[in-house]
């Protein structure tokens, strides 16, 4: 929302000056509200058998090693599995992050445990949790507010939005929480946070929301809130709620240099959390709208070279064949403005915007294209699971073949020949040009060029040869523009890089 204005005539100036609005009142306390949520947040402990060598994720107990608490928090677990003393039996075998050590000697199976939180969402058992929280576990358990422990059966889980769905059966209707509109959770709204932080067990923090929308570079979907309200490991997986007891959020990152809570937590929103859990819920696994593109952000350099009025958008560094972006004639190169009637503001709007879009729905999609908008119609599909990485070993690099200097832009490049595939793993199918010298202060290194990176098109345009290259470079110098995109395919995936064209090397006429 707009901040109010008024208008004060200084004479013959106007001047905009904004006027404050009054902030709603604090309330006088969380207590009413809290006593109300407590009863449908869990504590999840999730157990799993490591092989020799192996190290467990998740959010394990602790303190960050090293720190003066972490004896504290190691005898705290300790006393609080053996609460009158003596030995603690199997619960030996357990691992506390940051403190303690498996049982067993060199080589043998490690048996470690995570902690973490959960919330019910239906009387009948059904519990939301973050995915690392119960990642590869062998055994999960769900404790009650009331201390009473039940036995988990995993429904679904989606590493890429990092949700599971429990289910735990007992012999009454459980206490459950609704999921409620994130959309209008604005920016200084209270919240609640509730979890198991260091697996202290049923702990309430409060905070504002700090801020929406950020992406922190955990995954493809990435549109968290950010919040203040402290969050510390063992709260993963527990919920954010509004002041009227609705989950706005899962509670799942905090940006700490220490390992505790510095006022920074991230939650994933009850818009995206909501649909996801449902299928996790009926179908034991998420389906998602696909489009089969990589994509990356339209800088100022690139909007410039394609004549773009801005850096909205996602640009397109490569297309999956047989996709559907594929199959309605989507290229690289291509500029995305519009998925259907969602507008693409920047790049990681799109996959969130495709995801949450119907499976086999066709939608119009406008494209930036040769100097003008277009638009063409795709059929989405079912996004298919990740393919396993292949892994090659690599022979000893043979001599470079000759390289062609690409003037004043700081490079060199040489055809793809088999030396040079085998030289620096390029694939029998690729075409186009690979770099073999490269000065990391010249123009196209301070723009991420690198060494064994193969040039696939030059401004939109098919690069087969060194000449091809060249040839290109020496027209958009005679037209004057100021930069040359390249479609690099390299280490990084597929990608667009814009580079300076004017000459580093020419030297001005007296």
């Amino acid at each position: 929302m707009r901040p109010l204005l008024r208008v004060l005539a200084l004479s013959s100036l106007a001047v905009l000056v904004p006027v404050a609005v009054p902030a709603a009142p604090a309330p006088d306390g969380f207590a009413d509200l809290a006593a109300s949520l407590l009863p449908a947040v869990v504590n999840i402990s999730s157990s799993q058998t490591l092989k020799p060598g192996a190290s467990a994720d998740g959010d394990a107990p602790g303190s960050p090693q090293g720190s003066p608490f972490e004896q504290f928090f190691h005898d705290f677990m300790n006393r609080q599995k053996n609460p009158h003393g003596g030995s603690s039996g199997g619960d030996d075998d357990e691992q506390p992050e940051g403190g303690g050590s498996p049982s067993g000697g060199e080589g043998q199976p490690r048996h470690v445990q995570s902690l973490g939180s959960g919330f019910i969402i239906d009387p009948s058992g059904i519990v939301v949790t973050n995915n690392h929280v119960i990642a590869d576990a062998d055994e999960i358990t769900v404790v009650l507010q009331d201390n009473t422990s039940l036995k988990a059966t995993l429904l679904g889980h989606d590493d890429r939005t990092d949700m599971a769905v429990l289910q735990v059966h007992a012999d009454h209707k459980l206490p459950a929480v609704a999921f409620g509109d994130s959309d209008a959770a604005r920016v200084g709204n209270w919240v609640l946070a509730i979890g198991n932080p260091f697996g202290l067990g049923g702990t309430v923090t409060a905070g504002i929301v700090s801020a929406r929308g950020r992406d922190v570079q955990q995954g493809p979907y990435d549109d968290f809130i950010q919040t203040d309200a402290p969050i510390n490991r063992g709260n993963s997986g527990g919920p954010l709620f509004d002041m009227s007891g609705h989950v706005i959020g899962i509670n799942s990152l905090i940006y700490s240099p220490s390992g505790g809570s510095i006022g920074i937590g991230f939650a994933i929103p009850s818009s995206l959390a909501r649909v996801v859990v449902n299928q996790l819920w009926h179908l034991g696994h998420a389906r998602r709208g696909w489009l089969g593109v990589r994509i990356q952000p339209v800088t100022p350099e690139i909007a410039s070279a394609l004549g773009l009025h801005g850096t909205a958008g996602a640009m397109i560094a490569g297309v999956d064949p047989g996709g559907p972006a594929a199959r309605a004639k989507l290229l690289p190169g291509d500029v995305i403005l519009r998925f259907g009637a969602e507008p693409v503001k920047e790049m990681h709007t799109l996959p969130l915007i495709v995801a949450e879009t119907a499976i086999d729905a066709s939608v119009p999609v406008a494209v930036w294209r040769d100097g003008r908008e277009q638009t063409l119609q795709v059929k989405t599909a079912e996004q298919p699971a990740e393919p396993a990485a292949a892994v090659a070993s690599k022979p000893a690099p043979p001599p470079s073949p000759a390289s062609t200097a690409v003037a004043g832009l700081g490079f060199k490049v040489s055809p793809i020949t088999d030396e040079a595939r085998q030289k620096y793993s390029i694939a029998n199918d690729q075409k186009g040009v690979v770099v073999t010298e490269l000065a990391s202060d010249s123009p196209a290194g301070l723009n991420d060029l690198k060494v064994g990176d193969v040039i696939q098109e030059a401004q939109q345009k098919p690069v087969a040869t060194p000449a091809d290259l060249l040839a290109t470079l020496a027209d958009l110098r005679h037209q004057g523009r100021k930069t040359i995109l390249l479609l690099v395919q390299g280490s990084e995936g597929m990608r667009w890089i814009p580079v300076p064209t004017a000459d580093a090397t020419a030297k001005k006429k007296s």
